[in-house]
This record gives C-alpha cells, structure tokens and sequence, in this order.
C-alpha cells in the first residue's frame, strides 16, 4: 500500500532558501555538502519554475462586464452562434417538449461553433488589446446572446461558452417569446441570428440587423485582427441609388450619382455599426498603431469607381468615416475578391451576393433593407417558430 506522500499529486520543486542550515551525513565533509558559488544562479530557474506552478493553480480573473451604454453592444442568437441543426430538426419535428429534454440529456456535450463564433473570437481579441491599452475603459465590444430559448436549454449554452472560453456573460433567454423587444434595452449596435424574420423585426425597429449564414467550406481567418466587409447601397447608404437603377437603368444612375457628387447619401442601416468601428479604431491610432490596429474595415461594393464611386466615398467622408480599403467591382462577382479578404463577416442586401460569398468560404449576412427586397405578403404562410 502507497504512502501517503507517494499517492500525493506532484509537488513543484522547493529552491533552498537563504540562510537555510545544512546537516551533514556521517563522513561527508562540508565541501561537499555546502553550496558552491553557482549555487544561487542555479536556483533561480527553480524559484521560476516554483512560481509558474503556482500562477497556474490561481483562478485567472475575468474582466468586469462593460454597462451597456458605454459598450459597442453585438447581440448573438445561439443559432448564429452554434451549430444546432439537429435541436432545430427535433424542434420543428416533435415540438417543445421534446426539444428540452433532448437538451437536458446533452447538456454536457458543447456546441459546435456556428458562423458568428470566429466573428466573436475576433471581437474578443479586439477588447483584449484595447484593455492593455486602456484598463479603465469601457468604450469595448460587448456581446449579449440572444435568444427565444427556454432557460432550461441556459446549461448547454452556458457549458458551451466556457467550453471555448468565450467571455458572453449577458444572456437574454425569452422562453418562446421575440427577444426583439431587449435590443434596444441593451443598447444593440448590431444583432445577427439565424432567423430572417427575427431580423427583419429589428431592422422594422431601426437596428441594425443580419441574418448570418454558413460558408459553404471553411477558411482560415485571422485570429489577430478583426476584418469586416460591407456593401455600401443598402448597407452602409440608403437604397437611393438602387431605386434609380430598378426604376430607370444604369444610364440615368450614372448621370444620377454624377449630379448628385457632393451630395451624401442617406445613412443605411449598419452606418452606426460601421462609425462604432471607427471610433474603436481611433483608440488605437492614438497610441501611433494605425499600422498594427486589429480591427480592419472593407467597402465591397458593385458600384464602378469612375462613374459612381465618388459619391460613396464623399458620403463616408462627410460622416467622419472611413474604411480601410474600397473595392470598385463594377458589377463583377464578390466572392473572388472576399476569398482574398478573408473577412470574420460581409454585410450584403442582394441574397445573390450573399450566395457568391458563401460559395466561396465567407461567412455571409443578408441585410433585409431597400428596394432589392422581396415585397412580404400581406399574409404570410404560417411557419413554424425556431429555437434561436
């Protein structure tokens, strides 16, 4: 039978201390046995060691939750968040009950990610270098999971969090009911799920909104910077532009946008999202790292550049705003482009672009706004609800 002190757990290694006194074996001489000039030097990777063990066994603090009105507030649904095709299927197919009890029995078992988990990985390495930055500051990204789920599937969704060490700790689970209502109370700068209809709701309420979607394979995105792609009609802008181009062609938009230069365009619905980027920018270009910022912005737009891509960028500037690079694609396909971009998100109106996107590995978010929509029907066919 073990000892106790050879069943104990591995202790780290105990550096002599100065002043220690040493007692001698029978026949040793005290040569021998006292240390020699190199002692001490050998003994500091000892006290190294020492320490990071017990660094280690230390709880590791969690920074303090922004209050909402400071924060740059990115609301989530846990559908957006992960994967949860087959609890949508049991959902749909054998209803409530037996969706929660099926989460109950795995709620253990974490999620998949889904589309918006690199897009929130980003974000969160944003916030860490803006906290070394600024420790006091709340001016971060803060991300609330939205979610019509009922709060007994909270585990599952908890346990997944803190299987990725995700830092999510506002949750809003509204038990069947639209969690459109708490945007606004959480000060929502942009709110992305896997349900259109929920999304259309809040872009009715004036909020920024998209339906996520996956990519069709996946692709390796940065892990140190942040990278988000917009549309510019519809998008960024107004739908303007597009109801010329619908109502009377391409020629009578080109003399359009050419009369209308200096005049900005109305603001669309991800501008706020866009100007809270910027202003999470400047913090890092006031510490002389505009070379270094993590966050990185990009205007893909089907406008050309020569007969239509002044007015964009003239509307940028004249709300304080920038993006980091513009591309002029002149009606040709986005996704070879994305491809190269690599970006966490792309923001589109058009479901056709949304589609080349994802073809080509970009995780892509329809944004319900303007003329390209396709008219609602005054009674929609009833559907039936998802567990967000």
């Amino acid at each position: 039978m073990p000892s106790p002190a050879s069943s104990a757990s591995p202790q780290p290694p105990a550096p002599a201390r100065q002043g220690q006194s040493w007692s001698m074996e029978p026949g040793e001489s005290r040569e021998a046995r006292e240390p020699g000039p190199g002692a001490e030097t050998a003994a500091a990777p000892r006290w190294e060691e020492a320490k990071t063990f017990y660094d280690n066994l230390a709880p590791k603090k969690k920074p303090k939750s922004p209050r909402p009105q400071n924060a740059v507030t990115i609301a989530v649904s846990s559908r957006a968040l992960f994967r949860m095709d087959e609890e949508q299927r049991i959902y749909t197919e054998q209803g409530v009950e037996e969706y929660v009890r099926y989460q109950l029995e795995h709620e253990n078992e974490p999620f998949s990610p889904g589309p918006a988990f690199p897009f929130v990985k980003a974000l969160e390495a944003v916030n860490k270098r803006l906290r070394e930055l600024y420790p006091d500051s709340e001016d971060v990204f803060d991300i609330v999971l939205m979610t019509n789920n009922h709060a007994q599937v909270g585990v599952r969704l908890i346990n997944s969090i803190n299987h990725y060490d995700l830092f999510i700790e506002r949750f809003c689970m509204t038990g069947g009911n639209s969690p459109i209502c708490y945007l606004k109370a959480y000060h929502t700068n942009l709110y992305l799920s896997a349900d259109a209809e929920k999304v259309r709701e809040a872009i009715d309420e004036g909020i920024a909104a998209a339906t996520i979607f996956s990519p069709s394979r996946d692709v390796v995105v940065s892990q140190s910077q942040l990278r988000v792609a917009f549309d510019g009609d519809a998008v960024l802008f107004s739908d303007e532009s597009e109801r010329i181009v619908k109502a009377h062609g391409l020629d009578r938009f080109f003399e359009h946008e050419k009369a209308h230069e200096n005049k900005p365009l109305a603001q669309g619905p991800l501008k706020g999202f866009l100007e809270a980027l910027g202003r999470l920018q400047k913090k890092f270009y006031s510490k002389g790292l505009r070379l270094e910022c993590p966050i990185r912005t990009y205007l893909v737009t089907a406008r050309s550049a020569a007969s239509s891509g002044a007015r964009a960028l003239k509307t940028l500037r004249s709300w304080g705003l920038e993006t980091d690079e513009a591309l002029f694609l002149a009606g040709a396909p986005k996704g070879p482009l994305l491809e190269k971009i690599r970006p966490h998100i792309f923001f589109d109106d058009q479901m056709f672009h949304v589609a080349g996107a994802q073809e080509m590995g970009t995780v892509a978010a329809h944004v319900p706004y303007g003329v390209a929509q396709t008219p609602r029907r005054a009674a929609p066919a009833k559907q039936a609800p998802s567990a967000q």
